[in-house]
């Protein structure tokens, strides 16, 4: 059960919601109680491969109907923290997908091929369902040549309904391990998309509780920015790895639908 005191929810996506395209658990109803309890909330995810409207969909498919402010990506984040360090019409190598693409195109970057990567003046990397040997190379010449170097998140694996497969963390490693460079990370634990949410639902953090199934990510990110904190056993992190997480979450429960409902 959801605190008295909590009037606002930033939610996590996979692991929480769905794995995958399998939702998890009834969600229209799930969000129905949301909204009756007169929760505002926003989703906040390290995965950037989409945008926010097509999160949008995704979720309107499942039955969820949401606007696009409420999403928050890494991808955005990512996009933000450049922006503030690069002129518009940098030129950027990237390995990821369409959310990180359009990101970073609305901040004015350009994107290059593959073919014109020595080009480049920064390196950014997500999750790439495209990924090849030669993506993975030219980022490797970029980041051991000085160009800095750039993530969405490091997460390591990605649920799905079979377990987990590798996810943006899982490939960074490729090129940490061929240039010992650690890249910067726009996503959690890093506090800037939980900041991001808190300003887009116009809560206090005392008051806006942080759900998500990753502790070292989804927690660790609420935690550091002094949100309540609930982990969901429906994705990554198990029961007994928490009872070791310190802080500890201020809730632990087996699936959003058991907190909500």
């Amino acid at each position: 059960m959801i605190p008295a005191n909590i009037k606002a929810l930033i939610l996590d996506m996979d692991g929480v919601i769905w794995k995958s395209d399998a939702p998890i658990g009834d969600l229209p109803e799930i969000f129905a109680r949301i909204r009756e309890r007169g929760l505002k909330f926003v989703f906040a995810t390290n995965n950037g491969t989409k945008t926010p409207e097509e999160y949008q969909q995704k979720l309107a498919d499942l039955g969820v109907d949401i606007e696009p402010w409420q999403v928050v990506t890494s991808a955005m984040g990512i996009a933000f923290m450049l922006a503030q360090k690069y002129p518009k019409g940098t030129k950027i190598f990237m390995i990821g997908e369409d959310g990180i693409r359009v990101a970073l195109e609305e901040k004015g970057f350009e994107i290059l091929s593959v073919e014109n990567a020595p080009e480049a003046k920064a390196v950014v990397m997500g999750i790439d369902r495209g990924i090849n040997f030669q993506k993975v190379a030219e980022a490797t010449l970029l980041v051991r040549a000085g160009i800095p170097f750039y993530t969405t998140n490091t997460d390591r694996t990605f649920p799905t309904p079979r377990g987990e497969i590798p996810g943006s963390g899982a490939w960074l490693s490729v090129i940490i391990t061929a240039t010992g460079v650690e890249p910067i990370v726009a996503g959690k634990p890093f506090p800037y998309l939980m900041e991001l949410a808190l300003e887009k639902l116009g809560k206090k953090k005392e008051d806006t509780l942080v759900i998500g199934d990753r502790l070292e990510t989804d927690i660790a990110a609420g935690q550091n920015v002094g949100c309540p904190t609930a982990l969901v056993l429906s994705g990554v992190s198990r029961k007994e790895q928490a009872d070791q997480w310190m802080p500890q979450p201020d809730m632990i429960m087996d699936s959003l639908s058991v907190l909500v409902l």
